[in-house]
């Protein structure tokens, strides 16, 4: 019989592991996965793969070469149904990855909808399918909610018009990539994380020598802070109005400008003549839409038609759009859904009805509307992400402060492009809190056509 002494030196000791473990699974989710949770997912997956393909249905019979081998060179009467072949296994901080060959008869949508099943059967906090070329996929486990706390890759692969915004729930960056997806739209209620999104967003661009340009019809409250990193503000329907006729202007000289040298879009023009990308970020949209008065809606006309103009050509001009909304679709009036349809890229938060996250990813994905009508309250900045290839995943952008965003901004102000068409829309710079009133921005001329 283990006597007293000796029970205290071996339980003490057991006991302060399985506290400390405890403890970093509930505070430090990536140690515990890296001691506990990665090796015991990696012998599961080890040991139960080839059953949990086949309860999961992710079996095929074999081809005939190979049944013809198994019959007659192994002498053996039973040919069993062939899985996926498991090509690589990676561990990473916060899941695993695993590389599969798929047999001739499954494709991936087949993993997709086993997706769930592969989950709990394996007993990881999620599994994303991502296609990695004809014949393989990719299964991404998590081992824990990485939306819970996020932390940011440290290695983002990035390009000269891509911004890593957010993470994703397989543990990957949520990269907004201009050159691929040239105009999105953003939607979410208020504090769903709409502006955090924003704010991390503006946060990378102020990075890229790059021109922004901002709409923010509240009078500037948004973006204002922005200001020593902003090209041009417009704070108000009538100077949007203006702004808005002048981009439309730029973008039409750069097309002479590509035209005169025979490309296709400013990336193939050299680089000393290359005019600077443009991204104009429109804050709560509605309110441009939005009119009181007979002269109002000519504006709110003339102001749609531009930017659905700017939606259509603009990309190879140089000039992404981001729009953002509370709600975007036919009921804010003539031209909205038009505008939309050009905003292939779509970022959906937390929604206060089911038709506006119909009209955020109902015509892309159609399967990611119940999980944006899930988001909880209580977790801002998780959101939808979605383009025209179908494809969706959750994300959830990290924590920043208005105050660290306009820090930023300020601190690569010598990046700002000089364009002198929007001279007469660079705002100045904001006065700081406590001052007796905002500094007025510098309104264009009335000869400025």
């Amino acid at each position: 019989m283990m006597d007293l002494s000796t029970l205290w030196e071996v339980g003490l000791p057991l006991a302060g592991t399985a506290g400390g473990l405890g403890y970093a699974k509930a505070r430090a989710p990536r140690v515990f996965w890296s001691l506990v949770g990665l090796p015991v997912a990696t012998t599961r997956f080890a040991v139960t793969y080839r059953s949990t393909m086949d309860v999961c249905g992710l079996t095929v019979q074999p081809s005939r070469f190979r049944a013809f081998l198994v019959r007659n060179v192994a002498r053996r009467a039973d040919v069993q149904p062939v899985p996926p072949k498991v090509r690589r296994v990676r561990g990473s901080m916060t899941g695993l990855r695993i590389t599969l060959r798929l047999p001739a008869g499954l494709e991936p949508a087949d993993v997709m909808a086993a997706s769930e099943r592969l989950r709990h059967a394996w007993g990881v906090h999620s599994v994303t399918v991502v296609t990695v070329k004809p014949g393989f996929v990719e299964l991404r486990m998590t081992g824990y909610d990485v939306l819970r706390r996020v932390r940011m890759p440290r290695r983002v692969v990035s390009g000269q018009m891509s911004v890593p915004v957010a993470l994703r729930e397989d543990g990957t960056a949520f990269v907004r990539d201009y050159l691929k997806v040239p105009h999105a739209l953003t939607l979410g209620a208020n504090q769903s994380g709409k502006s955090m999104y924003q704010r991390n967003l503006i946060a990378g661009l102020a990075h890229l020598p790059v021109a922004l340009v901002g709409i923010d019809c509240k009078r500037g409250v948004e973006q204002r802070g922005y200001a020593p990193r902003l090209s041009a503000l417009a704070t108000t329907p009538e100077d949007a109005d203006g702004l808005l006729d002048v981009l439309v202007r730029e973008m039409e000289e750069r097309f002479d400008l590509l035209s005169a040298h025979g490309a296709g879009d400013i990336w193939a023009l050299p680089d000393d003549i290359r005019p600077a990308p443009v991204v104009m970020l429109v804050d709560e949209v509605a309110e441009l839409f939005l009119v009181a008065t007979k002269k109002d809606e000519e504006r709110r006309d003339r102001m749609v038609t531009q930017l659905i103009r700017l939606g259509q050509m603009a990309r190879a001009a140089g000039i992404f759009l981001e729009v953002c909304g509370q709600r975007f679709g036919s009921d804010l009036g003539k031209g909205a859904t038009a505008l939309r349809a050009q905003l292939t890229g779509r970022t959906v938060h937390r929604v206060n009805d089911k038709q506006t996250a119909e009209m955020g990813v109902g015509d892309i994905a159609p399967d990611a509307v119940v999980t944006v009508l899930t988001i909880p309250p209580d977790r801002p900045g998780i959101a939808v992400a979605g383009d025209t290839s179908g494809g969706w995943s959750r994300i959830r952008t990290p924590q920043l402060t208005a105050a660290e965003a306009a820090a930023i901004c300020a601190a690569h102000a010598h990046l700002t492009p000089d364009l002198p068409a929007l001279t007469p829309y660079r705002p100045a710079a904001p006065v700081h809190v406590g001052a007796p009133a905002f500094a007025p921005l510098v309104k264009p001329s009335p000869a400025t056509p």
